[in-house]
Parts: structure tokens; sequence; C-alpha cells
């Protein structure tokens, strides 16, 4: 099974990702992780770097040529990433989007990062704009289409705790004798 987990920064992704994968007994791999490590190398905030990565077009290649190799070769995966959905092609048996108002996206990252909120939301609001920036120009891909999700969740109505389960009887209530199909991935160009 390759689960994917979208959404905008401060959204819930790493900690449900990483809850839902331990619940299922499944990897999980961050992209988030990943690009916060390429960040960190190159001595940059990850608002810094989004905005470098405008400047270097390879920045984003490599990442998401990286996410679009595991979601294609890899299984027993929850693959978690702002563009994971569309980067496991047609791979994906479940692709959720979680999303919640900026505002508690916004103290989730203030926290995390121990900053002002009116400075994780700022920043959040540049970062957001980069990336659609960028994953419209590179790849054709729409962020705020949410047409090609299984689900769709405002993190902000449950704790972390409830929301597991939440996933766990989505999942759980999929019987593939009745499955009409999953929304195919088309018009993207995977070029990294």
């Amino acid at each position: 099974m390759l689960i994917t987990v979208s959404g905008p920064p401060g959204s819930g992704k790493s900690t449900n990702a990483a809850g839902l994968a331990d619940r299922l007994g499944l990897d999980h791999v961050s992209g988030g992780d990943i690009f916060r490590e390429m960040a960190a190398e190159r001595d940059m905030t990850p608002v810094e770097f989004n905005e470098f990565a405008e400047e270097d077009p390879q920045i984003d290649r490599d990442l998401d040529g990286r996410l679009h190799e595991i979601a294609t070769t890899r299984d027993d995966l929850v693959l978690e990433s702002r563009l994971a959905g569309w980067l496991s092609a047609d791979h994906a048996d479940f692709r959720f989007w979680f999303d919640a108002p900026v505002s508690i996206r916004a103290e989730r990252i203030a926290e995390r990062e121990a900053k002002p909120v009116d400075r994780a939301k700022a920043e959040t609001e540049r970062r957001e704009a980069s990336e659609k920036k960028r994953y419209r120009e590179y790849y054709d891909i729409d962020i705020d289409d949410l047409s090609i999700y299984d689900a769709a969740y405002n993190t902000a109505r449950w704790g972390p705790e409830p929301f597991i389960d939440v996933l766990v009887a989505t999942i759980d209530a999929y019987d593939p004798a009745t499955d009409e199909g999953k929304a195919p991935i088309e018009g993207v160009s995977y070029d990294f």
C-alpha cells in the first residue's frame, strides 16, 4: 500500500503521516525533512531556501525526482510532502490532503520553530506563494486543485489521536469491489 499525505506548511502532514504509518505498520518518508536538510546544508532557513529555489530550478527537480522515484518504486509506505499526491502519479492507493486555517497553521509553526506567530504567518504565506509559482512553472501543477485527492481534511477540527482514528477508519472502510476508480494524474510534466 502507498498512501500519500499532502498539504500546506503547518497542516499537520508530518505529525499525522508519522502516526498513520505507525498505526498501519508502514514506513514513513517526509519530503519536508529532506527539504529542511537540504536547506541546512546551505545554512539557510526553509523560507530562504524556497526563495533560493526560485533561482535554481534544480533544487526542486532533485527533491521532487527523488520523491517521485520513492513513490513509484516502493510499497508499504506513507509518503508525505506538499506534492506527494501529484508525484506519486497513479501509484498511490490513497491520496490525502490536509489543511487548516492559516492562523492555526502559523501557531503550529511558531510553536515548532520557537518564533513569533506573526513572523511564522508571514513566512508561511511567502513560502506558499513561492512554491505555488514554482509548481505551476516546473510541472504545470495547480496546487489548489484538490480533485486528485481521495479525501481532504481540516486538521484543526480534531486532535492528533482522534484524527489518526479518522484516517485509519477511512482506509479500513475501503472496499476494492466497490471502487469506481481513483482520480488519474493528467497533464503533469515530470521533468526532473
